[in-house]
């Protein structure tokens, strides 16, 4: 078998750190308008929807930077307020009262939180091209306060602060769906977003997901665990380094 030299295994090494310190870091912030209608998600400019709303004035944003892997999940980290009757923006993305929103362009209806802030997936495909999914009910159950949800393409979703309470609880994780490859957010309202004040504050990161079990029962090791043996590693590398060359 070929021997790595030790400045191979060195510059392995860092590169690896590198790399895993990068996945870490990765994530998006976005600015999101009361005004974002996740109806007119993936719809092109002129489409309009939910009495008064248009594209592009009223359309979602969309959240690019971050790869869209299937399986894998989200986090989500938003502050700011918003209101859809145009008063001083003071509801937060945890939303307030719960109501229902009609399915649209092909896009999910869903029960949810007035004011909070809301997601969907979609594939490349004009959403209105095909029948919308069920709807989501986040007014019964857990309600707003899952761990983890697997929302399907095209089904809107609540997001809120990203955690299971309002400013308290673990953070939650959001599935990826099959076929994503692209993310919109908005926020919850029934009709007429063009009239909504205030805006919200939004950081999208990569959710660390446990690894599928491997064949050998092998234990798999955390990437803040893979960057410290990484950096170990090269350590020791350039130490064998020095006595080589001495």
């Amino acid at each position: 078998m070929r021997k790595l030299s030790s400045s191979r295994v060195c510059a392995t090494a860092v590169v690896a750190a590198l790399l895993a310190t990068q996945v870490l870091a990765q994530s998006v912030s976005v600015s999101v308008p009361g005004t974002s209608n996740p109806y007119l998600s993936g719809m092109p400019n002129g489409s309009t929807c939910c009495t008064g709303d248009a594209a592009p004035a009223q359309s979602p944003v969309q959240v690019t930077g971050l790869s869209l892997i299937p399986g894998t999940a989200l986090t989500f980290s938003a502050t700011g307020g918003i209101d859809f009757q145009g008063n001083p923006p003071s509801v937060g993305p945890d939303g307030s009262f719960i109501f229902t929103t009609a399915s649209t362009n092909g896009i999910s209806g869903a029960t949810w939180p007035a004011n909070s802030l809301v997601g969907v997936f979609l594939d490349n495909s004009q959403p209105d091209s095909t029948p919308a999914p069920a709807d989501l009910n986040f007014g019964s159950g857990a309600g707003t306060a899952f761990l983890s949800l697997a929302p399907a393409l095209k089904q809107v979703f609540f997001i809120g602060d990203g955690r299971t309470g309002t400013g308290s609880g673990p953070t939650q994780t959001f599935v990826i769906p099959t076929g994503a490859t692209r993310l919109f957010v908005g926020a919850a309202d029934g009709f007429g977003w063009f009239n909504n004040v205030g805006s919200f504050s939004v950081t999208v990161a990569p959710a660390a997901t446990p690894s599928a079990p491997a064949a050998a029962n092998v234990p798999t090791l955390s990437i803040p665990m893979l960057i410290v043996m990484a950096l170990a590693l090269a350590a020791a590398a350039t130490v064998v380094l020095r006595r080589r060359r001495t």
